[in-house]
């Protein structure tokens, strides 16, 4: 007999965290189509097939393998009160070793902005990496500009460390960016950690 899968959830207040599913393709396609022009100068450029569900079916077997494999945590933002996909949430990167670290990624349908979805996500998953996945310190990276990514950042206890040069394509474009960290109170500072 196959042992079954595990397939974490985060709950928060609003919010259940989950991998994605084949049958959240509607809810996808739709948020990202409706959030276009609200999401693009802040992403990489879109593939032509980004919005097909080949792309998504794709999508939801890499969130697997990468769950599987320890090296990503890719999480869908499902509000509990309707069962609405708001946005997602990524924990990528993630190294183990001496580096003990993840790279966080987000994004977040227009529809749902400004209303303290994402903060709620980013302190649930960075809660989750330092105490059950025993990280010590989780980045996240955005644009200069991108004045509401920085302050959900802030917010959430990401402290600034400075600037990449050309870190990411952007909308087509190199783009600088500047770059947080967050790191697990307990050991600040600690060089004996095992």
């Amino acid at each position: 007999m196959l042992a079954r899968r595990r397939r974490p959830k985060i709950e928060t207040e609003r919010m259940t965290l989950r991998l994605p599913q084949h049958s959240d393709f509607r809810s996808w396609t739709s948020l990202r189509k409706g959030s276009a022009e609200f999401l693009q100068p802040w992403e990489p450029s879109w593939a032509g097939d980004h919005l097909t569900r080949k792309s998504f079916t794709n999508r939801v077997y890499w969130a697997q393998r990468a769950m599987g494999q320890g090296s990503a945590m890719p999480l869908f933002m499902i509000r509990r009160s309707d069962d609405v996909l708001v946005g997602a949430i990524t924990l990528d990167n993630i190294r183990r070793g001496p580096a003990q670290a993840g790279t966080l990624g987000y994004w977040i349908g227009q529809a749902h902005a400004r209303q303290g979805y994402m903060r709620e996500a980013i302190l649930a998953v960075v809660h989750h990496a330092f105490r059950s996945l025993d990280l010590s310190r989780v980045e996240a990276a955005c644009l200069p500009e991108n004045v509401a990514s920085r302050g959900v950042l802030e917010r959430s206890g990401f402290k600034y460390e400075g600037v990449a040069q050309s870190y990411l394509q952007i909308n087509g474009r190199w783009r600088n960016h500047v770059l947080y960290a967050n790191l697990r109170s307990d050991r600040r500072g600690r060089t004996d950690v095992g």
